[in-house]
């Protein structure tokens, strides 16, 4: 809970922002998944959307932008191959 990886904080806490409720049921729907797939413990948050930034323009599409980064290739990467492979099944070609 509160961490990725080293950095640890309520700024780092998995959060899905929902926009009514229709899009509350799906997404509540899809950690109830998420927790049957990975046997529970997930500690996503489910919470009203409120007021939103963007984020700074250079945090914008940070991977795509910075594949070479030492987060992205230490940290986003595994992860991301770990899920490609996981759900290798709906992936589109």
């Amino acid at each position: 809970l509160n961490r990725q990886g080293n950095d640890i904080g309520t700024q780092y806490r998995s959060a899905m922002f929902y926009d009514g409720e229709q899009q509350k049921e799906l997404f509540q729907a899809s950690i109830d998944r998420a927790n049957e797939y990975w046997g529970g413990g997930l500690v996503t948050t489910l919470e009203p959307l409120g007021v939103f930034y963007d984020a700074e323009e250079y945090h914008q599409n940070f991977f795509a932008r910075n594949p070479g980064q030492g987060y992205c290739l230490a940290v986003a990467v595994p992860k991301v191959n770990k899920v490609r492979a996981s759900f290798a099944s709906y992936i589109k070609d």
